[in-house]
């Protein structure tokens, strides 16, 4: 019975490469992967996902309007389970449309993002992941300090913690750092002192 998945993690904890390996292993043994990411996610290119340590794949950008369960339905039936990377992007409708893949197709549906944003505040796409899915597992990363990192800081040119602004800003290790929450409560303080 195929199950609907959530693996989050900070920024910079492997989600992407862990996707793009998981997808990998899957195409190993014959099976078709439909490889999606919201089109929100224009870093690479607007195709593409590239994980930092340089792996790399085509996938189908996913609009905001789209209807990922017709798409699945009228594309990709034939294809054995779907990878979705960035998933935090995606509207709590699309994530009920990949649940709705699960049921009624029987097909595994993977999804790696981002748990909060840079204020520590869910994702839509996110939350309703962590209200539906039926596997929930953390892919984890480390502070500066050694601890456990949930917190991705957005930091400015100069490296200070951003604490207002849009909840998405596309960026990498130059906008944002994975911090546990007490340096980034510290970090904050020092910051206004």
């Amino acid at each position: 019975m195929a199950k609907l998945y959530f693996k989050y993690g900070a920024m910079g904890s492997s989600k992407t490469a862990q996707a793009l390996i998981t997808r990998f292993n899957y195409e190993e043994r014959g099976m078709k992967v439909w490889l999606i990411k919201p089109s929100t996610d224009t870093r690479d290119g607007a195709d593409v996902i590239q994980s930092r340590i340089g792996l790399s794949a085509v996938c189908q950008p996913i609009k905001r309007s789209d209807n990922i369960f017709e798409i699945f339905k009228s594309e990709h039936s034939e294809d054995d389970v779907i990878i979705a990377d960035e998933c935090q992007f995606f509207s709590a409708e699309q994530i009920d449309q990949l649940r709705a893949v699960v049921n009624e197709c029987d097909i595994p549906v993977l999804c790696f993002g981002l748990r909060t944003d840079f204020l520590t505040h869910c994702f839509p796409g996110s939350l309703r992941l962590f209200e539906v899915a039926d596997s929930i597992a953390e892919i984890k990363t480390i502070c500066t300090c050694g601890s456990k990192a949930t917190v991705n800081a957005r930091i400015d040119g100069n490296g200070r913690i951003v604490t207002k602004g849009s909840q998405v800003m596309l960026g990498g290790n130059d906008s944002y750092i994975a911090l546990c929450h007490r340096c980034y409560v510290e970090q904050i303080r020092k910051e206004k002192e």
